[in-house]
């Protein structure tokens, strides 16, 4: 369901949308679009247009039009010379959680006044994963795939077929075990196709199967996809229940023909919540104001 994140654990929605913060137009039919919207000072925002992206997020403030319960400032990395403005705007927006891209650095994240979506996209932040993941502010953790291998020298992230390179995977997983590990959100990477709504399908799939808490999208036809894949089927939904239901002791045990234990009363619990958060009513479906 969505709703406040106060803390690392909490459950807050499967579908975030990035929205640039110098278009504030965007802004409301972003939130009502998805759980939790991005607001992004970094790329998505031009060098020339970025005091004046800082303003659009304080006016959205000053006229009680800024969700702080379901917003995340995206700000200029550490090191910067927008990064002390960025954290500026914020206090002045009361913004409480920022998404800090190119997160390396423990000591300068546990520094902030917030709470932290930590973004690792170099090699030193996949190194770090851990030590960003057990800092206090950090809530959740996100990967990116491009800024990461161009951070590297490389020159693309996926193969010809779609498929992300190996050094891509490693990083994925990387940040999943150490989002888990230190019981954080995990968010999974954007998909940049827009238009390649089966690839994203797929990944959001994988995403939730691995145990991804969320999917985030570029674009708002991205969001009901997103949400779509994080549901559960019907069928999968009435497995749960019957297994839980025939085990409710727990124990090892066998249903539909197969041996179950607790990792399996583990699955089907995960399966059973994910039907209550994607349910339609639970999040912000497409068109609801």
């Amino acid at each position: 369901m969505s709703g406040p994140l106060p803390g690392p654990a909490v459950d807050a929605g499967v579908a975030w949308l990035f929205c640039p913060a110098d278009r504030p137009e965007r802004y409301a039919k972003a939130l009502s679009r998805s759980d939790v919207v991005i607001l992004d000072l970094e790329d998505a925002v031009a060098e020339t247009a970025k005091a004046g992206a800082r303003d659009a997020v304080r006016a959205l403030a000053a006229a009680g039009e800024l969700d702080v319960d379901r917003t995340v400032l995206r700000v200029n990395a550490v090191g910067t010379t927008h990064h002390a403005e960025d954290l500026a705007a914020a206090a002045a927006a009361g913004v409480r959680r920022l998404m800090v891209p190119k997160a390396e650095d423990p000591a300068a994240l546990a520094a902030l006044d917030h709470e932290v979506v930590a973004l690792l996209e170099t090699p030193l932040g996949v190194e770090r994963a851990g030590e960003l993941a057990a800092t206090p502010t950090v809530v959740a953790l996100m990967w990116g795939a491009d800024d990461l291998v161009a951070a590297m020298g490389g020159t693309a992230s996926r193969r010809a077929d779609g498929s992300y390179r190996d050094v891509v995977v490693h990083a994925r997983s990387r940040t999943l075990l150490a989002a888990k590990a230190y019981g954080r959100l995990a968010l999974d990477g954007v998909h940049m196709d827009i238009a390649d709504v089966d690839g994203l399908r797929a990944a959001c799939e994988d995403a939730v199967a691995v145990g991804f808490d969320a999917g985030v999208a570029i674009h708002p036809t991205q969001v009901p996809v997103i949400r779509a894949a994080f549901a559960p089927t019907p069928e999968r939904v009435a497995w749960a229940r019957d297994l839980l239901a025939a085990h409710a002791a727990g124990g090892v045990g066998t249903h539909e023909g197969r041996m179950v234990d607790g990792p399996i009363y583990a699955q089907a619990q995960r399966v059973l919540a994910l039907a209550e958060r994607t349910a339609p009513g639970a999040g912000h479906e497409e068109g609801r104001a």
